[in-house]
């Protein structure tokens, strides 16, 4: 059986660590995002439409979306130096997924959130956990104080955010030599999931070529580290590689150094069922018409009778970091919304 592995890459140079036997388990936490789940950044003009679609789906976001690796959260904490009683910002935390973990570890958090359901959500869900203040905004428009926090997370959310602001606003509310943090679950190309992978992505250029023309190319482990590696003078660069996101920026890199990765890969395996309520919590999701959807559920059945055993993917949780810098911060202009 093939053991579970978790990679920690600094780039410059990677350390392996051997985990358990089994043979990658699908497991609760591990209900991962389908690795032919499109990555791409929607026009500046229907980005922030797009990403209020999990606002809509609140509930089934929190039950389908999958957690963070502790390991990966202990890992930026590590190279950020916090701990407890440092404060912290999380840009976009949904229903708390990520909050809870950062919380956990004694950390002091502020948490936007700009979808009404979902801040509701994540209050419910952290309820006397412990010291997290949420603010219901877009981080683009939050009113946030300079240099106030030790590092800045955020999940799966980041893309979100419009880039020519948000990696000039994070190094400006971060202290100086601050840390941000971004985690995110992207697809894998890998032998044991590749046929599968490739049949889903057949039906959903059947059933949505308009979609399927924007789908992100599949990449090996190394072939992702290594792209990373080339990019590592500028974070912004490093984030849109490893999830094929339209959001690098030249600036970016004037303002981070210090890029490190840690990623942890893992197969996935789903029945249709749980291959479909996962898909309807996805932003491409919202574009399908009725007839889509329905067919796309159709097709995942197929591929499931054809295949005759659970679908899988392969997917990676990845972490980087970056340390804001302290030099040339002269030059720096504050973007809108955050207060000198």
């Amino acid at each position: 059986a093939a053991g579970t592995w978790t990679y920690e890459h600094t780039i410059g140079h990677r350390r392996h660590f051997r985990g358990g036997d089994a043979a990658f388990p699908p497991r609760p936490e591990g209900r991962g995002i389908h690795a032919a789940i499109p990555m791409t950044r929607p026009p500046e003009s229907t980005a922030r439409r797009y990403g209020k679609v999990f606002d809509e789906i609140a509930a089934e976001y929190d039950r389908r979306r999958p957690a963070y690796p502790d390991e990966l959260v202990d890992q930026a904490c590590q190279v950020a130096g916090i701990g407890s009683g440092d404060h912290v910002l999380e840009v976009g935390c949904g229903s708390g997924q990520l909050t809870r973990g950062l919380v956990a570890r004694g950390l002091h958090v502020t948490a936007l959130e700009p979808g009404k359901n979902l801040i509701a959500l994540a209050r419910r869900n952290l309820e006397g956990a412990g010291e997290v203040e949420f603010v219901n905004a877009q981080f683009e428009d939050a009113l946030l104080p300079r240099e106030q926090f030790q590092a800045v997370f955020s999940a799966s959310a980041f893309h979100w955010v419009d880039p020519k602001v948000s990696w000039q606003k994070t190094a400006d509310v971060l202290v100086p030599g601050g840390t941000l943090a971004l985690v995110q679950y992207c697809g894998l190309e890998e032998p044991r999931s590749k046929r599968d992978q490739e049949a889903a992505l057949a039906a959903m250029r059947k059933i949505a070529p308009d979609i399927a023309a924007n789908w992100p190319a599949y990449r090996d482990l190394d072939a992702t580290l290594a792209g990373m590696e080339q990019r590592r003078g500028n974070v912004s660069e490093v984030w849109a590689w490893l999830g094929s996101y339209d959001i690098g920026q030249d600036y970016a890199g004037r303002l981070f150094g210090d890029v490190q990765v840690a990623v942890m890969p893992k197969l996935i395996e789903h029945t249709p069922d749980e291959l479909n309520a996962l898909v309807r919590t996805m932003s491409f999701y919202a574009r399908l018409s009725p007839g889509q959807r329905q067919a796309l559920e159709r097709e995942h059945e197929a591929i499931y009778e054809r295949l005759g055993r659970p679908i899988r993917a392969s997917t990676v949780a990845a972490l980087v970091t970056a340390r804001r810098s302290t030099e040339g911060d002269d030059h720096r202009t504050s973007p809108q919304g955050t207060p000198h």
